[in-house]
């Protein structure tokens, strides 16, 4: 196999219907800082690596997840060492949050952002 030119992962870009709304809750909701904002797009930055997300305004019904079988099946996958008190805290600030599962000593969930791109987080 010849060497990637490929270094990582720079960016997602994720579909929004209010994009105001939407960086708002990723900055405060999930703690992310929002670096950029116009009326094109936001750009949040997940921690100190490089990796970003870019919100995008759109009023198609679109999402940044997919399905498999009808099943919507999520494609943005964080990490988080509370997994207990994210979970809580995304409860208390009212988010769409499914129930924590384990999977051979793996414990995840999903929840929903305010446009309804379904997210996991797992530990």
């Amino acid at each position: 196999m010849s060497q990637s030119f490929i270094e990582q992962v720079h960016y997602i870009r994720i579909p929004v219907k209010d994009l105001a709304l939407s960086a708002q809750w990723y900055g405060d909701v999930l703690g992310l800082q929002v670096v950029n904002k116009t009326e094109e797009l936001a750009v949040i930055k997940v921690n100190e690596g490089p990796f970003l997300l870019i919100l995008v305004p759109t009023e198609d019904e679109t999402f940044a997840h997919f399905t498999v079988d009808n099943e919507q099946e999520f494609s943005i996958g964080f990490t988080s060492p509370e997994l207990l008190k994210f979970h809580q805290h995304l409860k208390d600030q009212q988010v769409k949050v499914d129930e924590i599962q384990e999977d051979n000593g793996h414990a995840f969930f999903h929840f929903y952002d305010p446009s309804g791109n379904k997210l996991q987080v797992h530990w």
